[in-house]
């Protein structure tokens, strides 16, 4: 039996949780080093795995002492450029969450290092592997309502993101960075390259720094329109956080996102509602399941990308789509202008 690759993962705040529970359910890796400036931080992770791993509290000590495989990064955007490029410069494949990095210079700079010393670098974007939207993509390709000619994606809660992650508070770059980053990639994956992107944003929860509300419009490459909505200051009720609701058209039918992860299909194969089941892994919890599994898909993708020596589909490179166009809308919300990505 092939040796499972040995992995490394340093920063163990409030969403790495759900990285070292995903770790442990990756086949084909082991996590045998943490690291995370904050030791007790470190310890309480290890103490997650049954064979607890080697804790550091400084990154470069754990490339020196360590033989990795890989390095799995889930620390706040602000870090990523300098330990990315440590692992690069150690030779050592890079999974790194999502915000890549906080403008597309800076994504630009990592792709271009990772490239350039032949190191394998993916972003961890978990959306596009939620079930729902594997099976979204695959009745797309299938041609099930034919050729896309509207989406709207739709992320809308008041769920109090601030409490786990105070940080956000004086983040300046904020809702499309922490959730639209995500919503983007989903358009993209859906639908295709966007050539034009306008964008309104908003601030409505007082003494914050950046946006907490905004509505992108895609001019996606194939002819089909996108729309994004994205909201922390959405007061519903039921709040359906953390579900992606929403609806895509086609020459030949629709495809409705509801919430409970149910699709309503219209299309060739005729009228029906599928309902998409969690994976069942027991440490995942509502209403968290669907991002929690999508956490392990995720992680297994890189893995077997590793092992198969194939570019992932979040790969630096591909990624660089995703935040091409995050810095239109920035530019948009800014000008009042549609933005062509390709120009930036």
């Amino acid at each position: 039996m092939t040796a499972p690759l040995k992995g490394a993962v340093i920063g163990c705040g409030f969403f790495a949780q759900n990285h070292f529970a995903g770790w442990r359910d990756v086949a084909g890796a082991e996590i045998v080093a943490v690291c995370d400036l904050d030791r007790a931080r470190a310890e309480a992770a290890a103490r997650t795995f049954a064979a607890p791993p080697r804790i550091y509290t400084d990154a470069a000590a754990l490339f020196a002492a360590e033989a990795l495989d890989f390095v799995d990064i889930p620390t706040t955007m602000e870090t990523h450029e300098a330990l990315v490029g440590l692992a690069v410069s150690h030779r050592v494949p890079v999974i790194v969450q999502k915000p890549f990095g906080p403008n597309l210079a800076a994504c630009r700079r990592m792709a271009a290092a990772a490239d350039a010393a032949g190191v394998p670098l993916m972003v961890h974007e978990d959306f596009r592997f939620q079930p729902l939207f594997r099976r979204l993509k695959a009745l797309l390709t299938a041609g099930e309502i034919g050729q896309p000619t509207f989406a709207r994606l739709s992320w809308r809660t008041a769920i109090d993101v601030y409490s786990n992650q105070p940080y956000l508070v004086h983040t300046e770059r904020f809702m499309i960075m922490d959730v639209g980053v995500h919503m983007i990639d989903l358009a993209r994956f859906l639908l295709g390259e966007a050539e034009s992107v306008f964008c309104r944003t908003q601030q409505i929860k007082q003494g914050i720094a950046g946006e907490d509300a905004a509505t992108i419009l895609l001019g996606h490459r194939g002819g089909a329109t996108g729309i994004i909505d994205l909201s922390y200051a959405a007061h519903r009720d039921p709040d359906p956080f953390p579900q992606t609701l929403g609806e895509i058209e086609g020459e030949a039918g629709s495809i409705l996102i509801l919430p409970g992860e149910e699709l309503v299909i219209k299309g060739r194969g005729g009228s029906r509602r599928e309902r998409i089941a969690h994976d069942g892994r027991p440490w995942t919890s509502e209403p968290w399941r669907q991002i929690q599994d999508s956490v392990v898909r995720t992680q297994q993708h890189f893995v077997d990308a590793l092992r198969a020596g194939t570019e992932p589909e979040t790969s630096a490179r591909d990624s660089l789509g995703t935040y091409a166009v995050v810095e239109a809308a920035y530019a948009s919300a800014a000008t009042g202008r549609a933005i062509d990505p390709a120009t930036l």
